[in-house]
């Protein structure tokens, strides 16, 4: 059974619109890693044509998230476990850089992150709590006065996005992330820069050993169900 997507309406940026919603399907897990996608079930699914599917399509395989599918159609990609660890090293050097600075300038952190966060923690809508993670590491880029920081994360976000996803189906797991978060938020309000650095290095470091550890649980799976 295919899992709904929301319909779209037609405007004259339906191709962004359509790889949009798609990106945003393959970050979440409604596409999952080597589902095969055609353009006549996408477009019903999204309720347009097939024309701007088509030109979707092309450029999400121009960009690596979908690939040549064997006979027909194209497939959603994997991701490699080795690299998702790597692009963890990479984000936790620059959320520590992020918070030490931030720290350094006494900034606070707005209120209503915090709380988007503990909503979407509450909720089902895996998508809600993604964007409420990125707001509140999106807040720390920008208290930390040096936009270079967001723009380098902005790079792997959506290959993140892929897999943040599947761990956060676990309810324990999105309080634990919470709550790192409100540590992390207290320290740097409170000028206390070595401690956020440190919690932030820790809250990274746990991401991907969670992270990893999903994926390759996943991309077990689906090798012995190839195998079955």
């Amino acid at each position: 059974m295919n899992s709904p997507l929301i319909q779209l309406t037609p405007a004259p940026d339906l191709v962004e619109q359509v790889y949009a919603r798609l990106l945003d399907a393959i970050s979440e897990g409604t596409l999952m890693a080597g589902e095969r996608l055609t353009q006549e079930d996408l477009a019903q699914r999204l309720s347009v044509s097939r024309q701007p599917v088509l030109q979707a399509l092309r450029l999400l395989k121009k960009d690596g998230w979908v690939e040549d599918a064997p006979g027909r159609g194209v497939r959603v990609t994997q991701l490699d476990v080795g690299w998702i660890a790597q692009v963890y090293q990479v984000r936790g050097s620059l959320d520590a850089l992020a918070v030490r600075l931030a720290a350094q300038r006494g900034a606070r952190l707005d209120p209503a992150i915090l709380a988007q966060g503990r909503a979407a923690e509450r909720g089902r809508h895996v998508q809600a709590m993604i964007q409420a993670d990125l707001a509140f590491h999106r807040a720390i880029y920008d208290a930390s006065g040096n936009p270079l920081i967001a723009q380098s994360v902005d790079l792997h976000w959506h290959h993140l996005k892929r897999v943040m996803g599947a761990v956060l189906q676990s309810s324990q797991q999105r309080q634990t992330v919470w709550d790192e978060h409100e540590a992390i938020a207290q320290a740097i309000a409170s000028g206390h820069a070595d401690l956020a650095e440190l919690l932030v290095q820790e809250h990274a470091h746990e991401a991907s050993v969670q992270l990893t550890a999903r994926l390759s649980e996943q991309i077990q799976h689906l090798k012995t169900g190839a195998q079955a």
